[in-house]
């Protein structure tokens, strides 16, 4: 594979060599696209039914390791789930080897070794080779699955699912899936707490010895090894794994809707919507369609230079990126256009995915397009071929997907050949504008009406509604009857009365509080001071460095970020100065106006817009505020950053939230309070325009 790369690379400086003897003007013809030689595998099969296939790679003593099964997709139906917890029992210790002295092994062998529903896989220096393959088939073969093990990934299951519930991300893909294929098809499904909580240990192991069969295993080696001494070890180590018959499944046939349509998803916390213009396809990489598939696609969504990015966040600016992408697969696929986009611009994003995805369908791409697009994906596959892995998955793709042998081989000139014809005739096949499901998860109180009268080019689009489980539902109401006698001033002094009244709100001075979370395994702080005379400081920091920093004296203010100091602006100044109080409730700013009723976690509450920027949500039943949220500009583009408060504890006779949960883009946290101050750890400084530092008790 890479003497062949250097051999393309050495006939390359030739040719600059002869350029140099001719005629520069003239852009030279681009010869033919390169066979790329493709090591093919040795292939053996053991009585089990394990299909092994070894490829010899001395570049580096290095040796990957991937097993994988090419079964059928199957529904687990009321035990949708059952899959993902047998892949997290597996890996830990087996009937052999306690799961510490198991993981530790590994980890002194400075290898990888990763055991999962669908497989395993695993890396290693060379001289490792033999026992990390041991382990690996010690860990396949012999898991060890414990009642304690089995209710640790059940709750750990339940917590993810939890902490998803309000993830628009999340609830709209799955809903996105269930919708497109059908929720009894196996790639609609998905699991819920039910249907963990239906889930037995004795259900796990089921599901092991039915599905986790040699029978329809494949065994890929590639590196540094001897083809001899590896059949010997894999005959060794694997022969011992028991053959079961694999079930035949009956997988439910896939369709599109007769008519674009918009299904809907009501997600009231979402402070931007979810967009996917979605269609099945039946596409296989040893159809003629899939490398002119692949470059209309790369074209139209498949990357920061191509139509949709270039449209929706370049020229409009409505989104950070907008993508498409086109599967493949033998049982069904989908066709995927998507974007997160700001809730008041839903309809004009749904314009400008439909705009782009007709004009692939009906004008043929520009050459430089056509050109663009092949140099990518070339560029793309050539890189590819230094991975090992890489190698691994073509072996098993061409003995899977029933491909020719030659296929990797021939995969430059395939994707040279496509012509401008057949990116317009496959678009017109695949991107199916007029048969699409439009899924959109978002705030339904502000988007919902406006996408209901939306036109495209004169026409409507039925919308039809959804909940997160992608359950058809009527519309959910949004514009619940306001009472003429509720105000600002009434909300407000709800909210006072709920937290513990304005005499002991009024005797609070000064509040400072510190509060952490954890985020990709490192802690995060954040830190709060603010005074009734409406100056505050806060401070992020990550690992204990101050990553961003606001300070706010009453009349100006500034903005650090990891050490670059700025001032507030006009509109920052207004926003921090809301909250600069310890309760800003306790006094109704002249702009502040009740805008209605929304529903916030499954309660309904008070919409107050307290500024252009700001808007705080308090619980009809409760009066307590459950939520603000504010918009913020950065970089050309604008987003709203809600947070949302719970957990209500009383400090010192007045109630404080004590549990403070924030969204940025795709990621959320719950930051946990650790400690409130009142009336303490605050205090004027005459040398900093901080105004405050903390206090140190005697």
């Amino acid at each position: 594979m890479n003497k062949n790369i250097l051999a393309i690379a050495v006939f390359l400086l030739g040719a600059v060599g002869l350029n140099a003897q001719v005629d520069r003007s003239t852009m030279p013809e681009p010869g033919p696209a390169p066979k790329v030689k493709v090591e093919e595998p040795e292939t053996f099969e053991l009585k089990n039914g394990l299909t092994v296939m070894l490829v010899e790679n001395h570049k580096l003593p290095r040796v990957s390791m991937s097993l994988r099964f090419d079964n059928p997709p199957h529904s687990e139906g009321q035990k949708a789930g059952v899959s993902g917890v047998m892949g997290e029992l597996l890996g830990q210790g087996t009937t052999t080897m306690p799961k510490d002295e198991f993981n530790e092994r590994v980890d002194y062998l400075g290898a990888r070794l990763n055991i999962y529903s669908g497989g395993a896989s695993a890396n290693t220096l060379s001289k490792y080779f033999p026992e990390i393959l041991h382990l690996m088939a010690d860990g396949v073969i012999n898991p060890k699955f414990t009642e304690e093990e089995f209710d640790k990934t059940i709750a750990r299951t339940k917590d993810y699912l939890k902490s998803n519930e309000k993830d628009v991300a999340y609830n709209a893909a799955r809903v996105r899936s269930a919708l497109a294929y059908g929720k009894d098809h196996p790639y609609g499904e998905f699991e819920t707490q039910e249907s963990i909580g239906n889930l037995s240990l004795s259900d796990v192991k089921n599901y092991y010895q039915t599905w986790f069969s040699p029978a329809n295993a494949y065994l890929v080696i590639v590196g540094d090894v001897d083809k001899k001494e590896v059949k010997s070890l894999v005959k060794k180590e694997f022969s011992k794994w028991k053959k079961t018959a694999i079930p035949e499944v009956n997988i439910p046939k896939v369709k599109n809707v007769a008519q674009t349509e918009i299904n809907f998803v009501d997600m009231p916390n979402a402070v931007q919507s979810e967009i996917a213009l979605v269609n099945t396809v039946n596409l296989q990489k040893n159809q003629k369609d899939y490398f002119p598939v692949m470059v209309a696609n790369k074209i139209l969504g498949g990357g920061g230079e191509a139509r949709l990015f270039l449209n929706l966040r370049e020229d409009k600016g409505y989104t950070y990126g907008a993508y498409s992408r086109t599967g493949n697969d033998k049982y069904a696929a989908t066709f995927v256009a998507s974007a997160s986009v700001r809730n008041e611009v839903t309809d004009s994003s749904v314009v400008a995915f439909l705009d782009e995805i007709y004009r692939i369908r009906n004008e043929k791409v520009s050459e430089t397009e056509l050109a663009n697009a092949k140099a990518k994906l070339t560029g793309d596959f050539v890189l590819s071929l230094e991975q090992p892995s890489t190698i691994a998955g073509f072996a098993m793709e061409i003995e899977t997907e029933d491909l020719d042998k030659d296929f990797y081989r021939e995969y430059l000139e395939n994707i040279d050949d496509v012509t401008l014809e057949d990116v317009q005739r496959v678009a017109k096949k695949y991107f199916l504008a007029d048969q699409s499901r439009i899924v959109i998860a978002g705030k339904g109180s502000e988007v919902a009406d406006k996408l209901e009268t939306m036109q495209y080019k004169g026409k409507s689009f039925p919308v039809k509604y959804y909940s997160k489980y992608g359950e058809e539902i009527e519309k959910p109401d949004y514009n619940k009857a306001l009472d003429a006698s509720v105000t600002v001033e009434t909300v407000y002094s709800d909210y006072i009365d709920a937290i513990g009244g304005a005499e002991a709100a009024k005797a609070i001075n000064t509040i400072a509080f510190t509060a952490t979370t954890s985020i990709q395994g490192q802690e995060l702080s954040l830190e709060q001071r603010k005074s009734n005379a409406g100056k505050f400081y806060q401070t992020v920091a990550v690992s204990g460095n101050v990553m961003q920093k606001q300070v706010y004296n009453g009349e100006s203010g500034y903005m650090e970020v990891q050490g670059q100091k700025m001032p507030m602006n006009e509109e920052q100044i207004k926003a921090v100065a809301v909250e600069a109080n310890t309760f800003p409730e306790l006094n109704v700013s002249e702009d502040a106006k009740v805008t209605g009723i929304e529903n916030i976690d499954g309660s309904d509450a008070y919409a107050v817009k307290v500024s252009e920027s700001t808007t705080n949500y308090y619980d009809v039943e409760s009066g307590l505020k459950v939520k603000t949220v504010t918009t913020v500009s950065q970089m050309g583009q604008t987003m709203s950053i809600p947070t949302t408060y719970s957990d209500y504890q009383e400090v010192e006779g007045i109630k404080m939230p004590f549990t403070i949960s924030q969204s940025m883009g795709p990621q959320s946290f719950d930051l946990k309070v650790q400690e409130y101050k009142i009336n303490e750890g605050v205090q004027d400084s005459d040398n900093q325009n901080t105004c405050y530092h903390k206090h140190r008790k005697n």
